[in-house]
């Protein structure tokens, strides 16, 4: 029966030192700045489907343009009519939409940070030269930025079309300021919400419907609560009722500092003292989401 020898070890004179090419990285080193904004334009253009499939891109930029048409209509209608005013204030046109603006967070938010969590890439991020904060605020902003795009462009339509309707130059520029101030609270506030509740399960399904239910069922609500209020003569308790809502917490600062017609029930809107509660919860509630997401991340990386 024959019998195998293991094969005999090479000699020292047998090795080889291959040179492969790897050589050290010799370029500049731009940093965490650099990275942060890498993020922050990556998650800006995701936000409407820019770089990804065709699929991705209809439903933020179908919201986009249900968004605009009332305002398109609202122009037409002016111009045509010779109307001394335009139809809504611009204060109050995200409060109508709000319902679209919802819909928007919903989708985007679990979208900007779900996948991250689900294939656990999260820890790669940190691995460059980006820390939690950075990665918080990176996507914050961007959710935050897209938002205010999309609340922003139908009040800008609507001054454009002010001005072509040859209304008051001066009152149209001033009420115009005061909607961007208000959609910027509202882009602020509704980002932190929506990517704090998306960042809490990996399923984009799942953040999805928590988003929606947070928005919509914490506004309908307060608006029942606010409407019993009115019904039994309990008007004092109706601005109070609103620090319970992302959209009626907006509509009670800008009813209270920026001179908008309140949506609260018989048009109550909350006093300069209520108003400055209001401010408080709002910028209360923007810097927990930002806390929260930091903990949150900070977890996820280790």
């Amino acid at each position: 029966m024959a019998v195998e020898h293991p094969a005999a070890a090479p000699s020292g004179d047998q090795t080889r030192i291959h040179n492969i090419g790897y050589r050290t990285y010799d370029g500049p080193r731009l940093g965490r700045s650099y990275a942060r904004r890498s993020l922050y334009s990556q998650s800006l253009r995701g936000a409407y489907g820019l770089g990804r499939s065709v699929k991705s891109k209809v439903l933020p930029m179908l919201l986009f343009v249900v968004m605009c048409v009332p305002a398109a209509i609202m122009v037409a209608v002016a111009v045509a009519t010779k109307a001394k005013d335009l139809p809504l204030d611009y204060t109050r046109y995200a409060i109508v939409m709000q319902a679209v603006i919802s819909l928007y967070v919903a989708s985007q938010a679990p979208q900007s940070v779900s996948r991250d969590l689900r294939f656990k890439t999260v820890p790669l991020y940190f691995s460059r030269p980006i820390e939690t904060a950075d990665y918080v605020r990176a996507k914050y902003a961007a959710l935050a930025s897209a938002l205010f795009i999309l609340t922003a462009a139908p009040l800008t339509v609507l001054y454009v079309g002010a001005l072509l309707a040859k209304l008051g130059f001066a009152h149209q520029t001033k009420e115009y300021a005061q909607g961007l101030v208000s959609v910027a609270l509202l882009s602020l506030l509704f980002a932190g919400i929506g990517l704090v509740i998306a960042a809490i399960t990996p399923r984009r399904g799942f953040g999805i419907a928590a988003v929606i239910a947070v928005l919509t069922i914490s506004y309908g609500a307060v608006s029942t609560l606010q409407a019993i209020a009115d019904a039994q003569g309990s008007t004092g308790a109706i601005p109070w009722i609103g620090l319970f809502s992302p959209i009626t917490l907006v509509d009670g600062v800008q009813s209270a500092f920026l001179g908008a017609t309140s949506a609260f029930p018989g048009g109550v809107g909350p006093s300069s003292g209520e108003g400055v509660v209001h401010v408080l919860v709002a910028l209360g509630l923007i810097a927990a989401a930002y806390g929260l997401l930091v903990r949150r991340y900070q977890k996820v990386g280790l």
